[in-house]
């Protein structure tokens, strides 16, 4: 095991971080070609004479809003946690660097078109002309960002990489050694997280203009809200993942995009075939033998102070890396979590001028990760489900581990758009996703399921898509303010089949049972409820506290083929549960309440609170301090606007992920747009703009964006370039 000190290190760090004449002449040159204008709400709107000029502008921004949020993601890509987190994320950085190669990264540099490569090195010069004109910034790590580095995280998704259902725990128990006889450790996966995207076409709005809704479901602070704008037809205003230089979620003149998670099959386990000879090990396809691939990897950690290292041997057949060994058999997994024409597809879409340009982008096969949902100015509508999807024989169910060591097994190619779940201009006029199955995309006008491979959709019903459907079902012409409170309704479907279950077994209990008059409150205030959260609903508070208790299965949003969807579970369960597996929990939920507040009578916006103090990564929070009550809570029930919320070491719930950048933009003549973000755009407590947005995201309240530069100039804090 190798060990030196982090000392050691800073001579060479600060090596690494001094540019030449040459190269600070570069940058002091395109820094005078880039205008920044912070608004009234901290927001940058960036303009350059050229694309690479705004990506330069851009990251100078980023960086003076939240550098540590930049630098933490691409320590994360690089496979270094380990190296400011120490040895608990040893594995995390080993899975990182069997699935991300920064030689492959580096490749893809090189071999990058023209215009390409001028974004990317404008990328790394932006961040760098920030550290060197802020020394008071201290990286953690990289005091020199390279123009590769976007190469390692090719889209702008907050759940990029994908294993296939393989998890960290299982990579931890194969390169440890330890091959005893297990079952399969599933994976436990955010199933709080994700996004609702609604579009609306001409036909159902008042103004007779397309509405495109975007609000995507992310750890809080995710994400800023930026413009940018060049000479060379760049004008695109919406949310960019910290240390991306593209527009992730949002719009330009012409038209504009909303990504939702999905759980399509892109990533797939294979069981292989493994022989160990005197002359090494080799693995088994199609009857022939081939010897395995080695390759040795070093993880560094911090550990006291000191950086150690430790050494892996790892493998990798045809398919890919061995990352498990399940039922005595090594799993590997065939994965595309690096993709260059993901990131070409990621840029070429923020500049798409229509329509056919916005299929031209789509036609790349490169978004491995999202669904989009899409309106433009000329009122069209679209939906695509998943984007790069492999072909493969559907005989198999690829959500399970199939057999590595014979070619039928094999991907054969990639689907054409022509061919995936996708759905352009329904005559109903809308369109929705929640996370949830296409083919309730468009109500009795979507897709067919009949009609496709199960591995291209075997995402199920949640109970967001049920609200969804509730609302959108109902005949209405739309507005910007209507799209508003359509996002925001705070009606919770899943206790519509939860409670009447609860009641039946409170009101089957004997007589002399003592939870008759323990519970004859609380289960009275439930059968009052609308279903409605609200700031002064003690119902709401009992339901959203209750609920997480009693079963873990059907708070499964994100189902693989074969399974069945949380709406199905539940009334299953609902039909099937106990009464003791209802009435318990509640129990406990009062008991839990009169020791935290001293009463179980709790309105949900005394105990469910935004709060922002610190800026961190890793929030504190505190009764004592100010904080925000919301009426929003868990869109795991079906609730629109997500907000999700626990307690840290607290009495009452702090929230920290759900609802976080939400724009409405109504697409005409002239572009109209409304928008919110959780806090403020600013990552310091110093600022006035870390929580000047708090009790407007707290009570769901929208500013005017401003997308037209001269309403920017009439709303203008403060115009600068970019070093002064």
């Amino acid at each position: 095991m190798k060990k030196f000190l982090i000392l050691a290190l800073l001579p060479l760090q600060l090596f690494a971080q001094l540019l030449t004449n040459k190269d600070l002449s570069k940058l002091e040159k395109q820094a005078q070609q880039v205008e920044i204008i912070r608004d009234n709400w901290g927001i940058a709107h960036v303009y350059g004479k050229t694309d690479a000029d705004a990506v330069f502008g851009m990251m100078y921004a980023q960086c003076e809003d939240d550098f540590n949020r930049v630098e933490l993601n691409y320590i994360e890509k690089l496979g270094r946690l380990a190296e400011i987190d120490g040895e608990k994320s040893i594995y995390n950085d080993l899975q990182i660097k069997l699935l991300i190669d920064s030689s492959q990264a580096i490749s893809a540099y090189k071999q990058a078109q023209p215009w390409l490569k001028k974004l990317l090195e404008a990328y790394a010069d932006g961040i760098n002309y920030f550290l060197y004109k802020n020394p008071k910034t201290k990286p953690a790590l990289l005091t020199k960002f390279q123009p590769w580095y976007p190469f390692l995280w090719t889209d702008g998704s907050i759940g990029a990489i994908s294993t296939g259902n393989l998890t960290i725990a299982e990579l931890k128990k194969f390169y440890t050694n330890d091959y005893s006889p297990t079952s399969a450790l599933p994976p436990v996966r955010d199933q709080y997280s994700g996004s609702n995207g609604f579009a609306f076409a001409p036909q159902i709005t008042k103004n007779g203009n397309a509405i495109l809704y975007i609000n995507p479901h992310t750890t809080f602070y995710f994400r800023p809200e930026i413009q940018m704008q060049s000479e060379e037809g760049l004008n695109a205003y919406g949310a960019v993942t910290w240390g991306q230089f593209f527009i992730y979620q949002g719009f330009n003149e012409f038209c504009g995009w909303m990504h939702t998670s999905n759980n399509v099959d892109i990533a797939d386990m294979y069981a292989e075939k493994i022989t160990k000879t005197n002359k090494g090990l080799y693995y088994e396809y199609d009857q022939k033998k081939y010897p395995v691939g080695t390759k040795v990897i070093n993880i560094n950690y911090l550990e006291n102070g000191i950086i150690k290292s430790r050494k892996f041997t790892t493998y990798y057949t045809n398919n890919g890396p061995i990352m498990a060994i399940r039922d005595g058999k090594w799993i590997s997994l065939k994965h595309k979590n690096q993709n260059p024409q993901s990131l070409v597809q990621s840029w070429v879409r923020t500049k798409s001028k229509s329509f056919e340009d916005y299929q031209k982008a789509m036609d790349l096969k490169a978004n491995a990760s999202n669904n989009t949902v899409y309106a433009d100015a000329k009122g069209n509508i679209a939906y695509w489900h998943g984007n790069f999807i492999p072909k493969r024989n559907p005989a198999y169910n690829w959500s399970g581990v199939v057999d590595g060591s014979i070619s039928a097994t094999a991907w054969q190619g990639l689907h054409p758009v022509s061919e995936s779940v996708h759905l352009y201009n329904p005559p109903n006029g809308w369109l929705q996703n929640c996370n949830s199955t296409p083919f309730t995309v468009a109500g009795n006008h979507s897709p067919k399921k009949a009609d496709y491979p199960l591995y291209m959709a075997p995402d199920g019903e949640n109970f967001r898509g049920v609200a969804a459907l509730r609302l959108l079902n109902q005949p209405k012409k739309y507005s910007l303010d209507d799209v508003i409170t359509l996002g925001y309704d705070t009606y919770l479907p899943a206790f519509e089949i939860l409670l009447p279950s609860l009641f039946k077994a409170y009101d089957e209990l004997p007589a002399n049972d003592a939870l008759r008059s323990t519970l004859r409150e609380p289960i009275n205030t439930l059968k009052q409820w609308n279903y409605y959260s609200s700031e002064n609903s003690i119902a709401a508070t009992l339901a959203m506290e209750w609920a997480p208790r009693i079963n873990r299965d059907i708070q499964n949003v994100y189902i693989d083929q074969g399974e069945r969807d949380q709406v199905t579970k539940t009334i299953e369960f609902a039909k099937s549960a106990k009464p003791e597996l209802l009435l318990a929990p509640l129990k406990t939920t009062v008991d839990d309440l009169k020791k935290r507040f001293g009463k179980w009578q709790m309105p949900w916006g005394e105990v469910n609170r935004f709060q922002r103090l610190t800026g961190q990564v890793n929030e504190k929070y505190d009764d004592m301090a100010p904080s925000y009550p919301v009426a929003f809570g868990s869109a795991l029930w079906g609730q629109l606007p997500s907000f999700r919320s626990n307690q840290f070491d607290t009495h009452k719930r702090y929230g920290y992920s759900g609802n976080s950048f939400v724009c409405v933009v109504e697409f005409g003549k002239r572009i109209k747009a409304k928008s919110v973000l959780a806090g403020g755009n600013s990552g310091n407590p110093k600022s006035k703009h870390f929580n000047d947005q708090a009790a407007m995201y707290a009570k769901g309240e929208f500013k005017d964006v401003l997308f037209y530069k001269e309403d920017v100039l009439k709303n203008m804090e403060r115009k600068y370039k970019p070093g002064e």
